[in-house]
């Protein structure tokens, strides 16, 4: 058993008329709360009993004038945590910012002072700016536990927020981080409210626009529960962890830059949400748009192309519901002096051909590339909004910027630029004709003949992500049929990579429940309107 430092600073006698000390040591526990503080503290522990502490309370923590809020998990085990000592999670360790060993004092904590405003809105209630502020201020100091956050997250789910709100919302959210000023009249950035696999066109957009002579610093975060994130794919050709100063002096240089948006303290309270929205699948419109334009906004864009898919497994499965979306999205973007082009497209299936972070990075240089066999729908597609930044310039008259965009990329300035980018950022060995995927494989087979009449987006990103995508770069689905194609009985639908057999077992149980495809014919075929 480990010798634990004595305390001081008495505080409060135990019965038999010892002394007790609020004064522990402190301990670094290296369990991932993500984005919870946590703190940890034996059963047995003196200051335990004295102070009245029970499991999941909220607990205050101090050291040499800081102080972090942390939600108190009760052990047993004096190995995690022996008495004498507070442990605390990765995120809370970091959050208080002193040494392992280090003297500090645990007491009740007091609630956050937004509480009163969060019970109103639990209570179905109007808030205002001012209460959005405290809430969201608080969220962004880790005052809250996952449990009041989820709270907060179902109050706001539950009832549709007005337009008002959400705008305060998504203020509030910009002025809990750091905001970034480019000094440049024009700094464009594209978005898709996500749903789709494959759907890479970040990656292709940045080096035309960038190549055109635009500013566009896109930060972009990393898959949480899809098979890749722009991040993720980036990743596989170059460094995307970087500090913002590297990251501000590729912007200058190249024009544009694709890296984890992680290091940026772009609306953190936005990121403390995500980790409860996720597992509990709540992705409402209100918290839709305070999450993506707080990010753009506090990454400094003016000009923003925003990517709304529709289809029967995107997010949003009807015009009438892509219209609804639209008009919240113009409203506070418009509050907030942001110039906004929503684009409504085709989410009926996954874009490209690969799903998982090296085959997505595959598709990409073949289309910068203009190689042969290159994925036509994601180059149209990256094309068509390429086009649509490549307007916000001044100098371009509407309507023509497709055919700059498709003249950048066929000239192979795109590529020139996304080499350039690829370079500045710290390169990785990539090859595209031979690239790294998992050993293990396995082929989905059609079991009758028919038409290709449905891809179901949600069953494709979950088999990938069972196959160890994204955490395993190489694992992931390579789609060999698209909607409208032909097969026959025993073809094969898509291939699947994996690095362990335990993922590859559990993707294909999975796939064999359902594959993910539905075959029929062309008058089966679901029809989307798009703006393109």
């Amino acid at each position: 058993m480990r010798t634990v430092p004595s305390a001081a600073s008495p505080t409060a006698p135990d019965p038999g008329g010892h002394e007790l000390t609020s004064n522990l040591v402190l301990r670094r526990v290296a369990i991932d709360t993500y984005r919870e503080n946590v703190a940890y503290m034996n059963r047995d522990c003196n200051v335990y009993r004295a102070e009245g502490f029970q499991a999941l309370s909220k607990v205050e923590v101090r050291a040499n004038g800081r102080h972090i809020l942390a939600t108190l998990n009760v052990v047993d085990d004096p190995s995690i945590v022996d008495c004498g000592e507070l442990g605390l999670s990765e995120d809370a360790f970091a959050q208080l910012a002193m040494e392992d060993g280090h003297t500090v004092s645990v007491s009740q904590a007091e609630p956050p002072e937004s509480m009163g405003a969060l019970f109103r809105k639990i209570n179905g209630e109007r808030l205002g700016r001012e209460d959005f502020q405290a809430i969201v201020h608080d969220i962004a100091q880790h005052h809250y536990s996952k449990i009041e956050l989820t709270a907060f997250l179902v109050a706001t789910n539950r009832g549709e927020m007005d337009r008002e709100e959400v705008y305060f919302l998504t203020e509030a959210m910009v002025a809990s981080g750091r905001r970034l000023d480019w000094h440049a009249p024009l700094v464009v950035d594209k978005h898709c409210i996500g749903g789709i696999p494959g759907n890479r066109t970040s990656m292709l957009v940045v080096p035309i626009v960038a190549a055109h002579g635009m500013l566009c610093p896109k930060t972009s975060s990393r898959a949480i529960t899809s098979p890749a994130g722009t991040a993720d794919t980036m990743e596989v050709l170059a460094n995307v962890a970087l500090p913002f100063e590297k990251l501000s002096e590729i912007v200058r240089e190249h024009r544009g830059c694709l890296a984890w948006g992680g290091t940026a303290d772009l609306s953190p309270a936005d990121d403390v949400l995500i980790s409860v929205e996720r597992p509990l699948s709540l992705d409402s419109p209100a918290q839709m748009v305070a999450s993506i334009l707080s990010k753009k906004i506090a990454a400094g864009s003016t000009h923003l192309v925003l990517d709304i898919p529709i289809g029967p497994t995107a997010k949003v499965r009807s015009m009438p519901d892509a219209q609804r979306l639209r008009r919240l999205f113009e409203y506070v973007a418009s509050r907030l002096h942001l110039s906004l082009d929503v684009v409504i497209t085709d989410g009926r299936q996954p874009v490209g051909f690969g799903v998982g972070p090296v085959l997505e990075a595959r598709d990409v240089m073949r289309v910068l590339e203009n190689d042969p066999r290159a994925p036509i729908d994601l180059r149209q597609k990256a094309l068509r909004l390429a086009g649509r930044l490549i307007e916000c310039d001044p100098d371009v008259r509407g309507g023509d910027g497709f055919a700059i965009a498709r003249d950048i990329l066929d000239s192979g300035r795109a590529l020139a630029r996304m080499n350039a980018i690829i370079e500045a950022q710290g390169s990785h060995s990539f090859d595209h004709n031979h690239p790294k995927l998992g050993a293990l494989v396995f082929e989905v087979l059609a079991g009758e003949a028919g038409l290709v009449t449905g891809i179901d987006n949600l069953q494709i990103a979950r088999v990938a992500r069972l196959a160890g995508a994204p955490k395993v770069k190489g694992a992931g689905v390579d789609l060999l049929r698209k909607l409208g194609d032909t097969v026959a009985t025993g073809d094969a639908l898509y291939r699947v990579h994996a690095d362990f057999h335990t993922d590859l077992q559990f993707a294909r149980q999975l796939s064999n429940k359902f594959s993910g495809y539905t075959l029929g014919r062309a008058e089966d075929m679901p029809h989307v309107f798009v703006e393109f």
